[in-house]
């Protein structure tokens, strides 16, 4: 590992792709985990764990418990990002993985309502809590002992965690929709969609075997050499950097309610609309995909152009798209339902969201920065969880899609607002001076 005259670290070519590897990977299993739960409660938890209510309120129910993980990911954020910072950052990655891999077996054990009665959406939200626990202290960690490793072009390093993310939807959509698929309705319902989250134990062994391998941030280690750590990080943030967080916040709460509206809401959505349950998972694994590309590319650009930039075009593209979004789903064709997903996931929403792990990572110091960073990002991070409740309650209260969509524009002028005043970030050093 060497340091340049700068202060930026520079790890060596094989390390620097052995670090990058396990981000992608562990943040691919992870995600796979986390994003499984959401496909599952668009298309089946309302038949199996709120049974007992009508179909439009078991969805939005379902989706209550989808949010609730997202709620617990900022305490996540706070409870991982205060050991990462005392202790490291590679610790808290092997942790936060084995918990999100034994708690999604976990709910592909889960009794339905039909066997326990109501103690079993009780067991459903508790896990997801605990899922949302572990995986708010993930990012922080996956995106740092990247970017602390590699200052140069770390827009397109840090962008491989999330990546990770619609890998990760990529790999459960595509599991998921094969269940569905190779089994009648019938059969899925009983216990097709328990498979995607009973192979969960299979991919913990192989990301714990990866994430085992790397080494500790030198951002980290550097600080801990200066000994200028900070006994309590939350408070660090809260005292000297709050406007720095909610501004961070800001940012990236639009591009978080797109992703919600695109990977969870839609789904329910486009079959009510009409669309066959494969057809929308198979239009959403090819958007996944799409956006692994995406997010690595647009990531790679603000390297050369700043993240500014690129975000900002993203955002008010995106708030011009949500207006698109519902009528084209509304047309009944296959191929616009396809052409909506894969423009809002793949491309534009790809530029909104693959720079922020950069950028989010670039405005805190090394001794606050893993809960700083969570915080930030998870806080944020509610709006994938919140929208889909939100628009599913506005749909049942009679809401036109125009409202739908204006919601989603007042929140990506809100990132606009936010990333002005925060400003540019692709030229801050991570090892502090």
């Amino acid at each position: 590992m060497t340091l340049t005259s700068g202060g930026s670290t520079t790890a060596p070519r094989t390390q620097m792709g052995r670090i990058v590897a396990s981000s992608f990977t562990g943040s691919l299993i992870e995600y796979y985990d986390f994003l499984l739960y959401s496909t599952a409660s668009a298309v089946v938890f309302n038949e199996v764990f709120f049974s007992n209510l009508d179909p439009v309120t078991g969805t939005i129910a379902s989706f209550g418990t989808f949010a609730a993980g997202y709620l617990a990911r900022p305490l996540g954020g706070v409870i991982f990002g205060h050991f990462g910072d005392r202790l490291g950052r590679k610790k808290m990655l092997v942790l936060t993985m084995l918990i999100m891999g034994l708690v999604s077996f976990l709910i592909g054990c889960l009794p339905t309502y039909g066997q326990i009665g109501a103690a079993a959406p009780v067991l459903l939200v508790l896990l997801r809590v605990i899922q949302g626990v572990a995986i708010g202290g993930e990012w922080g960690g996956a995106v740092l002992i990247t970017a602390e490793h590699a200052t140069s072009r770390r827009g397109l390093w840090a962008s491989f965690t999330n990546a990770g993310a619609p890998a990760g939807m990529v790999l459960s959509t595509a599991v998921m929709a094969l269940m569905a698929t190779v089994t009648t309705p019938e059969q899925f319902t009983a216990w097709g969609w328990r498979v995607p989250f009973l192979l969960s134990i299979v991919l913990l062994a192989v990301g714990l075997w990866i994430r085992l391998s790397v080494t500790e941030s030198p951002a980290f280690e550097a600080m801990k050499e200066k000994k200028a750590d900070a006994k309590t990080p939350l408070m660090e943030v809260l005292r000297n950097h709050p406007r720095t967080l909610l501004l961070a916040v800001g940012v990236g709460l639009g591009a978080f309610v797109v992703q919600g509206t695109l990977t969870t809401f839609l789904i329910s959505y486009a079959i009510g609309a009409g669309f066959e349950r494969p057809a929308v998972l198979n239009a959403l694994t090819l958007s996944s995909a799409g956006a692994v590309i995406g997010i690595i590319g647009w990531s790679a650009l603000t390297d050369r152009v700043g993240r500014r930039p690129v975000v900002l075009s993203a955002a008010v593209a995106t708030a011009v798209f949500g207006y698109l979004l519902f009528p084209m789903l509304d047309s009944g064709s296959t191929a616009l339902l396809v052409l909506a997903v894969v423009l809002g996931q793949s491309v534009i929403h790809a530029a909104f969201y693959g720079p922020l792990a950069a950028l989010m990572s670039e405005v805190f110091k090394t001794s606050s920065r893993y809960t700083g960073a969570s915080l930030g990002y998870q806080l944020a991070g509610m709006g994938a969880g919140l929208s889909p409740l939100l628009f599913a309650s506005m749909q049942k209260a009679g809401a036109s899609t125009i409202m739908l969509s204006t919601v989603i524009a007042a929140f990506c002028l809100l990132s606009v607002f936010s990333l002005v005043r925060l400003g540019e970030t692709s030229d801050r050093d991570l090892v502090d001076a």
